[in-house]
């Protein structure tokens, strides 16, 4: 014990306090969903112009509704004027299914996304295809709402 205090129970607040902070440090390149917009990090800087990076599809289909064609219409038209940028298009799929299955659906999706884009003018080399089933959901529920959020098709800038 120094000038009445005692270094043992400083030492624990300290350590206590180190813990409490690391605990609340948001690790760098998450984000979140807001509607159907992904605010993260890790974002392509098209979103900083309103354009949404996904699109979403009914159960068991990839083909692009009203809404999405008109946001993939946006995409395009940001494309057109970043023709320097590579982009991968991104297929997934709710729980629901096989492994295989929603496999298979994930890159139907993700083609029906390319092919559309396509027809905009946005050259084949420019968009890659990958699917992740149902291995990386959104929304991790077991629920009709989180299955319609994680029936997608995510654009993202490609390395």
């Amino acid at each position: 014990m120094v000038f009445g205090i005692d270094l043992k129970k400083i030492f624990i607040v300290v350590l206590a306090s180190v813990a409490l902070t690391a605990c609340a440090t948001q690790k760098k390149g998450t984000g979140q969903l807001q509607g159907d917009v992904y605010t993260g990090t890790d974002t392509v800087e098209y979103l900083a112009t309103g354009v949404k990076d996904r699109v979403f599809f009914a159960t068991n289909k990839s083909t692009l509704t009203t809404a999405s064609r008109d946001t993939l219409r946006k995409q395009a038209a940001f494309m057109r004027k970043k023709k320097d940028l590579k982009f991968a298009i991104e297929g997934h799929a709710d729980e629901r299914g096989t492994r295989e299955y929603n496999l298979a659906l994930g890159e139907r999706r993700a083609n029906a996304v390319k092919d559309y884009l396509m027809t905009y003018g946005i050259s084949g080399s420019r968009l890659s295809v990958i699917s992740y089933g149902k291995e990386r959901p959104v929304n991790s529920g077991s629920n009709p709402l989180a299955w319609s959020q994680n029936r997608r098709s995510v654009t993202v800038k490609a390395n």
